[in-house]
């Protein structure tokens, strides 16, 4: 394989990297943060940071507030994060060398019936990073603290890929903290990704991802504009981390919606494994509620695709949010 395919599998193989779709798009109004949550990120609070999100061809211009933007200390690191919309609290987690701007269009579209609470990660935009491994449990442990220094005693996640696996083990680790998890391109266990990807990771290099538009991406929103390289070594060293994580799975109690594509990283017999393990796959119509978990598979899609289809990417998250659900005929 050539230098140029293994760089360009990288991008498209790694959990959550994902293409900007779009122009920019007025972000979803909204209303001024809590007093309990001003005062939680006031010790750092940045000055009304804001964050245009690109939208999707069809998806009409709204001409709303911006998100406000502040910083907390969480586990010793300055963590990023946009409040925008109105309702019930939803967390959204990005994914791997991303940030909340190349989220797209989804936050401002999620924060139209949700209060959104948006992060950065460890390393990622506008967060600092800090002397420790960039693993999922560590992740899911920064998110809950970070809910509980905001007041948010329990909220509604919503993770994309490496968010999506960071929601996960949120939802295992702090099950009190999660009340719905929707999940786009989760996995449980490593053995469940593609063979393509598995044959990636030994592969995958600092100077490998130093030669992607994620380096000089990373710069124009970086505490630390120099430190991408060592993003890169923690990420790349994350997807070496073992993940077996089936009997956790199995013994979750939340609804969790699994959103998948059919070209993603992770095989979809390992979102029918997962959707399986969850209580799902039974047959409806005969006179009994359906699972709480749900399973969507986007066609003709890659992973990084997923995200850069907000229209269709809400129509399956927001319903299930709400509970709902479509009535049959019977």
């Amino acid at each position: 394989m050539s230098r140029t395919a293994l760089t360009v599998l990288s991008l498209l193989l790694t959990f959550g990297c994902a293409t900007t779709p779009g122009a920019p798009v007025a972000p979803t109004a909204l209303a001024a943060p809590p007093a309990s949550e001003t005062s939680a990120a006031s010790e750092t609070s940045a000055a009304s940071e804001t964050s245009a999100s690109p939208a999707a061809p069809d998806t009409p211009a709204v001409v709303e507030a911006p998100a406000v933007g502040n910083r907390v200390t969480i586990n010793g690191m300055q963590m990023y994060y946009e409040v925008s919309g109105r309702g019930e609290p939803l967390v959204v987690l990005h994914g791997a060398y991303m940030n909340i701007p190349s989220m797209g269009a989804i936050i401002p579209r999620l924060a139209r019936s949700h209060r959104v609470y948006a992060l950065e990660l460890q390393g990622h935009g506008r967060t600092t990073d800090i002397d420790r491994p960039i693993t999922y449990p560590n992740m899911a442990d920064d998110v809950a603290a970070f809910m509980g220094a905001v007041g948010l005693e329990k909220a509604d996640v919503f993770g994309y890929s490496m968010g999506s696996i960071v929601g996960l083990q949120l939802a295992i680790r702090h099950p009190a903290r999660v009340n719905k998890l929707a999940a786009a391109s989760v996995a449980y266990d490593v053995r469940g990704w593609q063979p393509e990807f598995k044959a990636i990771i030994p592969k995958m290099s600092v100077e490998m991802m130093l030669n992607t538009p994620f380096a000089e991406a990373y710069k124009k929103l970086a505490a630390n504009p120099e430190g991408f390289p060592e993003l890169a070594k923690k990420l790349i060293a994350l997807e070496k981390e073992p993940m077996a994580w089936e009997r956790d799975v199995k013994a979750l109690k939340i609804p969790v919606l699994i959103v998948t594509s059919d070209a993603d990283v992770a095989t979809l017999e390992h979102s029918v494994a997962m959707f399986r393990l969850l209580g799902g796959g039974a047959m409806g119509d005969m006179g009994k509620p359906l699972p709480a978990a749900r399973l969507a598979v986007l066609p003709a899609t890659s992973h990084t695709a997923i995200i850069t289809q907000p229209d269709l990417l809400h129509a399956f998250v927001e319903p299930f949010l709400k509970g709902e659900t479509p009535k049959g005929m019977f």
